[in-house]
């Protein structure tokens, strides 16, 4: 049977800061993410199926991306529960702003690899993950393939 890829793209708005680094991201600090999310799956043949002819219903990427990462991330600072931002972002979150504290370094790399764990899991057995990239910038961007990763 045929396999078939499909994308979807989100964006969403996130600060973070990375401890201990030596350059001007050890400030707080906020991008404009874009997150492509990949899988692959064989179209449905079943012509009673509403959704006959799709690998997935683009609502149901839409659904699960969402609920799992951007509306968790939107708006939200990133901060390594190990660093001294700790304080501020206990603050903060005090004072109503939405904190998420990391047990990672919030580097879009490690982002990444936070989001594919939160997304792989929602997936139907069917559907397989195959890429995500995640820009930081519009020329910045970490990509996970599930093929590096077997």
């Amino acid at each position: 049977m045929n396999k078939v890829r499909v994308t979807k793209s989100f964006t969403f708005e996130t600060a973070h800061a990375l401890y201990g680094y030596n350059g001007k991201c050890k400030n707080i600090h906020g991008h404009s993410y874009k997150l492509y999310v990949t899988v692959k799956g064989t179209p449905i043949q079943d012509p009673t199926n509403p959704k006959f002819g799709m690998v997935i219903d683009f609502g149901d990427i839409k659904k699960i991306v969402r609920a799992e990462v951007v509306d968790q991330f939107d708006h939200t600072i990133l901060l390594n529960i190990n660093s001294p931002h700790k304080e501020l972002g206990e603050h903060l979150l005090a004072e109503g702003h939405k904190v998420i504290f990391t047990e990672y370094q919030p580097s879009c790399e490690n982002m990444l690899l936070d989001m594919v764990q939160l997304i792989r899991p929602q997936l139907d057995a069917s559907i397989e993950l195959i890429s995500m990239r995640l820009h930081e910038t519009e020329t910045s961007y970490a990509e996970w393939l599930a093929e590096d990763n077997r």
